[in-house]
C-alpha cells in the first residue's frame, strides 16, 4: 500500500513521519498500583480510600460508601502522586480514568497510577489511554478467569502514538478536552432534566399535583380491574442446525430498562418450531420484566408501535387489557415506574437465588394503584411523555457528540489530521 507523503508505515499502522510509537514506560517516571491490603478505616478520617469504581470520566468520585482513613494511615500507605499523575482502574472494570489533582486519597490495589514525564502532555496521554488501539492492548494482556486483571507489566509495555513535541500534544489534547467539556455539560443537563421529570412523575401520578381543569377523587383499585392477562412468551431453545428460515429475533430482558422499551435489545435465534414463539410485540402495550435481578425485576415500559417480527421470551410479560377498558397504557407504564410503585413490585418478587427474582402473575395483578379518570390519565401521560421526549433528544445529542469524539480521537491521536502543520518549525 502506498504511504502518503509525510507519513510512514509502522507495524501497527501509518503515522506521521516525525511521530513515534512509544511504550507507556518510556514516557512515565513511575507506573505502580495501590495498597494490596486493607488500611485501618476511620469514620472521621480526612483521607479517602479509593478503588477503581471511584474513577469516572477523568474525575475522582467520592460517594457515601467511600471509606476514609486518618492522616497516620495516609502517611503509611501514600504513593508518590503529583500533578503529573493519571489514575486508572485495573481490576474488574478496566480502564476507568481519573486525573489526579491533589485529592486527599489512599489508593487501593485496583487503581494504578502513571506519573507522566515532564515535556509530555499529561492530557495527551490521558486521551490516548481511551483509544481502541490502547484498549485492545490492555484486553490482550488481561489475566484472571472470572474477574479481569490488568497487570503493571502489560501497562508498561502498552504503546501509544506520540507527536515529537509538547506543542502538538497540547493542541490535540485541548481539542479533545473541549469535546469532553461539551459532553460534561450535556450530562449535567440530562441529570437535571431527569430529576425534574422524576419529581413531576411522582407528583402527577400520585395525584399530589393536578393538571389544570381536573378535579375529583381518584379510585384505588387492583391492576386486575383493567388488565385481562399478562402474556409471557415461550422458552425457546437454540438449535443451530436448523434452517435459516427458522431464525427469529427475540427480545432480551434488557429490552426493558429505565422505563423505556428498547427494541434493538434483541438477538437472532434459531428455533425448532417458530409457531411456538408466536407472541409478537403489540402496539400500545406494556412490556414487563417478570424474571430478572432484584434491581431490574418488574421493570415496565410502554410500547408505541407494533413489531410483527419481534418475539417475546418467557421472562417478559406483555399486557392484554379487558374488553371495553378505557385505561391509558402509557399512563400505567409511567405509574408503574415511580418509586412507590417500584417498591411495591419488588416487594412481591420471590426466588431462592440471591440474584434472580420472579414475580407471580396473581400477585402483580393484585397490586392496587390510584386510578384517575381516563381523560386525566391521557393528560398526565401526554405531559410526562413530552418531558421524556425532551430528555431523549438530549440523550441523542450526547450520544452523537460522543461518537464525534471517537472519530476525532481516531483522526487526531494517529496523526491522520494534524493541528500543527508538519512544516511548522516546532513540529
Amino acid at each position: 500500500m502506498e504511504v502518503k507523503l509525510g507519513y510512514k508505515q509502522i507495524e501497527v499502522g501509518v503515522i506521521p513521519q516525525e511521530w513515534e510509537s512509544v511504550s507507556l514506560e518510556a514516557i512515565t517516571n513511575h507506573i505502580a498500583d495501590g495498597l494490596h491490603g486493607t488500611p485501618v478505616y476511620s469514620p472521621n478520617g480526612e483521607y479517602f480510600f479509593i478503588n477503581g469504581n471511584n474513577l469516572n470520566a477523568g474525575k475522582l468520585v467520592i460517594t457515601g460508601d467511600t471509606q476514609s482513613v486518618t492522616r497516620s494511615e495516609f502517611m503509611k500507605h501514600r504513593k508518590p502522586l503529583n500533578d503529573r499523575s493519571i489514575l486508572m482502574s485495573i481490576n474488574g472494570t478496566i480502564g476507568n480514568l481519573g486525573l489526579f489533582s491533589g485529592e486527599p486519597v489512599v489508593l487501593g490495589k485496583s487503581v494504578a497510577y502513571l506519573n507522566v514525564k515532564p515535556g509530555i502532555s499529561k492530557l495527551y496521554v490521558y486521551h490516548s489511554l481511551q483509544t481502541q488501539f490502547v484498549k485492545q492492548q490492555f484486553f490482550d494482556g488481561l489475566t484472571g478467569s472470572t474477574i479481569g486483571n490488568l497487570g503493571l507489566g502489560t501497562i508498561r509495555r502498552t504503546k501509544i502514538f506520540l507527536p515529537p513535541n509538547e506543542t502538538e500534544q497540547r493542541a490535540i489534547a485541548e481539542a479533545l478536552s473541549d469535546v469532553d467539556g461539551l459532553l460534561g455539560g450535556l450530562e449535567r443537563l440530562i441529570a437535571k432534566k431527569r430529576d425534574l421529570q422524576q419529581a413531576a412523575m411522582q407528583q402527577l401520578l400520585t395525584g399530589k399535583t393536578r393538571l389544570p381543569g381536573f378535579h375529583g377523587d381518584w379510585e384505588v383499585k387492583p391492576l386486575s380491574s383493567e388488565i385481562a392477562d399478562l402474556e409471557a412468551g415461550v422458552s425457546v431453545n437454540s438449535e443451530p442446525d436448523k434452517l435459516e428460515s427458522s431464525r427469529i429475533a427475540i427480545l432480551k430482558t434488557s429490552a426493558v430498562a429505565n422505563g423505556r422499551f428498547i427494541p434493538t435489545e434483541s438477538k437472532p435465534i434459531v428455533v425448532a418450531d417458530i409457531g411456538r414463539a408466536k407472541l409478537t410485540v403489540r402496539a400500545k402495550s406494556i412490556i414487563i420484566s417478570r424474571m430478572n435481578t432484584i434491581d431490574l425485576v418488574g421493570e415496565c415500559a410502554f410500547v408505541e408501535d407494533e413489531y410483527k417480527n419481534l418475539f417475546v421470551p418467557d421472562r417478559l410479560w406483555m399486557t392484554r387489557l379487558k374488553i371495553g377498558s378505557m385505561l391509558s397504557t402509557k399512563w400505567l407504564a409511567f405509574a408503574l415506574n415511580i418509586p412507590s410503585s417500584r417498591q411495591l413490585i419488588t416487594s412481591i418478587a420471590t426466588g431462592t437465588s440471591g440474584s434472580m427474582k420472579n414475580i407471580a402473575k396473581s400477585k402483580f395483578l393484585s397490586i392496587k394503584l390510584p386510578f384517575p379518570p381516563p381523560d386525566e390519565q391521557c393528560a398526565i401521560a401526554s405531559t410526562i411523555a413530552d418531558m421524556d421526549s425532551e430528555l431523549q433528544a438530549l440523550e441523542a445529542r450526547r450520544d452523537k457528540t460522543h461518537s464525534l469524539k471517537q472519530g476525532m480521537m481516531q483522526e487526531l491521536l494517529t496523526g491522520k489530521t494534524r493541528l500543527v502543520p508538519a512544516s511548522d518549525p516546532n513540529a
